[in-house]
């Protein structure tokens, strides 16, 4: 999939962000690309001003992601708009502190319905038409808090080790048929939903977008089955 012109992606939770700086960078690859929020003015908008630099083009449909139905619609969406679908990122994610004793059981389950429970329904619902192209790439962003814990993030941790474990599993199940599957580790990155404080020696979401279509570009015959990403010049803490 090394020419990215005229292919088809859906990029979840991608109006701000690593998700729209993936979205805005396949575009300029020139794939069509759905960008979805859970609020609709926001995925609209954002596709207005993807589509407006192009040359790709960019359409926007809410979908929350823990939705079945809205995911069922989601995936339609791109067969319908752009005539299939070739590349699914799965970026839509929360995060949230709290230690385990104080958890709210509805944070418990946000976290891991969003950023789990969300992504298998994306990729159940996108494999049909990837098949039906003759293959595809599905990329899951996921975070090095996959595979490092930390205290405080148990619900995070938990929603990212098993999006790591889903991956693996799910790149072995689809394989055969021409799909290929990656996850990217992404450590600290400076977004909008981030300390201020990170700015100038954390990640950019432009970092981790450049390497989703690294995943893209290389040749079909290979599979780089995950990446991490760390700040090359990191905050000391001393």
């Amino acid at each position: 999939m090394s020419d990215l012109a005229g292919k088809v992606a859906v990029v979840t939770g991608s109006t701000k962000g690593i998700g729209r700086a993936i979205a805005a960078a396949l575009v300029a690859e020139g794939a069509h690309t759905i960008v979805s929020s859970r609020s609709a003015a926001e995925a609209e908008r954002t596709a207005a001003a993807l589509s407006a630099a192009g040359p790709g083009q960019a359409a926007g449909l809410a979908c929350d992601v823990r939705d079945h139905d809205q995911v069922r619609r989601l995936m339609a969406f791109a067969a319908e708009r752009f005539g299939g679908l070739d590349i699914l990122v799965n970026n839509a994610g929360i995060g949230g502190r709290g230690n385990v004793a104080d958890l709210d059981p509805a944070a418990w389950r946000a976290t891991i319905d969003t950023n789990l429970t969300g992504v298998f329904y994306c990729c159940r619902e996108a494999i049909p038409p990837l098949r039906a192209r003759g293959g595809g790439y599905i990329i899951n962003i996921s975070s090095l808090a996959g595979i490092n814990a930390f205290p405080g993030l148990a619900a995070y941790n938990a929603s990212k080790f098993g999006l790591n474990g889903f991956s693996e599993a799910l790149f072995q199940e689809v394989r055969s048929d021409g799909i290929r599957v990656s996850y990217v580790m992404p450590g600290s990155v400076a977004t909008p939903s981030r300390d201020p404080a990170r700015k100038g020696w954390a990640l950019e979401a432009e970092d981790v977008a450049a390497a989703v279509i690294g995943l893209l570009k290389t040749h079909p015959r290979s599979l780089t089955s995950r990446i991490e990403i760390r700040p090359a010049q990191p905050k000391k803490t001393s």
